[in-house]
């Protein structure tokens, strides 16, 4: 039998809980509960598409130009989205990670990020997922092991369903007080307030023939120090929370329209943990600086609630 196209596969279980984590770029490829899909995922046999539960290391989102500086250097990186003249979602995702612990309801898979062409830094890096009673929940683990300090951020892209097929009629809950404006080539040039406009979800509602790839900020958080988007069937009966913990400061929404493969746009809602901002590597608007021996933790996590069809 030819090797699955991402590599090895990595069941996690927990009561009616089933997780599938692979080995290319360490992505989540799969989350149900009950039997029910909750992630829009993709085969162990498939090509990875639209970003779908990768890591994003060590930059989420967009750099226009894929030029930079930083400590003293002028960098140039590999323009990963040339129609927009964008280095995009890091360095990680085509790379095989490797098994580092595993039990039941958890595993552990990490790589090494060695200096190369446009980021001369070297991360050891660590994603840790584990299922328990409340759901999955995801740690990423980034330390500098160079010995000058590296610019740094990370995000992870997972496709949330309900199960209604195109997205319009799921409903949507965004805490966020303010969203990023961006211009044509998908990068921030402000912020307003969503109060008053189509991007107001901070009240559950339907998305309707709304066409979303936005950055939201001003997260409102729970006693826990959480910020929680939820997907909900449009029943109101069930659905699938997306909590934002340890490292978020940012969350992207996107329905898919711009997905390469018609067939996949708007069947999911990518809800994307972010550290930091798109082209924050220019901006340096929230960029993390990580001194050698330094750490930066992202936390993040899925919950299924309610019941019924």
């Amino acid at each position: 039998m030819p090797p699955f196209a991402t590599g090895e596969q990595w069941q996690l279980r927990h009561g009616g809980q089933r997780a599938v984590v692979v080995q290319l770029g360490g992505a989540l490829r799969h989350y149900e509960v009950d039997g029910r899909q909750l992630l829009d995922g993709f085969t162990a046999d498939a090509r990875i598409t639209g970003g779908r539960g990768q890591l994003l290391v060590p930059w989420p989102n967009r750099m226009g130009g894929g030029r930079y500086h930083f400590g003293g250097q002028d960098l140039q990186l590999p323009l990963t989205e040339p129609e927009k003249r964008n280095a995009i979602h890091g360095l990680l995702r085509w790379t095989p990670w490797q098994l580092l612990a595993r039990s039941d309801h958890g595993v552990r898979v990490g790589t090494t990020l060695f200096p190369q062409p446009g980021y001369p830094f070297q991360l050891e890096v660590f994603a840790d997922y584990r299922l328990g009673p409340e759901g999955l929940e995801v740690t990423v683990t980034a330390t500098n092991a160079g010995d000058t300090a590296a610019p740094f951020g990370v995000g992870q892209h997972p496709y949330l369903t309900v199960g209604t097929g195109p997205v319009d009629t799921a409903l949507l809950t965004v805490p966020a007080s303010h969203r990023l404006c961006t211009d044509e080539q998908g990068l921030p040039t402000g912020r307003e307030p969503v109060e008053g406009t189509t991007y107001d979800f901070r009240t559950a509602r339907p998305i309707g023939d709304q066409q979303l790839d936005t950055a939201f900020a001003g997260l409102d958080r729970d006693g826990s120090g959480r910020a929680v988007v939820r997907l909900a069937h449009p029943s109101g009966r069930h659905g699938i929370d997306l909590w934002l913990g340890e490292g978020t400061r940012y969350v992207q929404v996107f329905t898919g329209d711009t997905l390469p493969e018609p067939e996949r746009r708007r069947r999911g809602v990518a809800v994307e943990a972010m550290s930091c901002p798109a082209d924050a590597f220019r901006s340096g608007r929230d960029l993390t600086t990580l001194e050698p021996g330094g750490s930066h933790v992202l936390r993040w996590g899925l919950g299924p609630w309610g019941t019924g069809g």
